[in-house]
Order: C-alpha cells, then structure tokens, then sequence
C-alpha cells in the first residue's frame, strides 16, 4: 500500500507544471504549494550579508481516490 500524503520538490531544471504532471502519474494530487526562498551568504569586508539567489518549491499531495 502506497502512501496517502506524499511532498513533491520541483527540481533545478524542472517546470511547476512538469512537477504537477509527474504527480498526477504518480497517482497524487495536490493540496498545498510552499516556497522557501534559498539565500547566498555575501562578504564584503567585515560586513556580511545575506541575498536570496533562488527558491525552493515543494507541493503537498493526497493519493487521489
């Protein structure tokens, strides 16, 4: 028996909409979407700050009846 909620990250060189197809095979449908921003740790000196470079997307999923 397989799982009834799964996490579903869209990967580096994947679309969302590649990423909610490969669900849908996969027998899940979505319920939740996250974002986490990812972020870059910048010297300048002895100064350091933080600049976001990218996000990271994951979608919750149900086992579609």
């Amino acid at each position: 028996m397989s799982k009834k909620k799964m996490q579903f990250e869209v990967q580096e060189n994947e679309s969302i909409d590649s990423c909610l197809e490969r669900m849908k095979k996969q027998g899940y449908m979505p319920v939740r979407r996250t974002e986490k921003p990812i972020f870059q740790e910048v010297v300048n000196g002895n100064v350091t700050t933080y600049e976001p470079v990218g996000r990271q997307i994951v979608f919750e999923a149900i086992r579609a009846e």
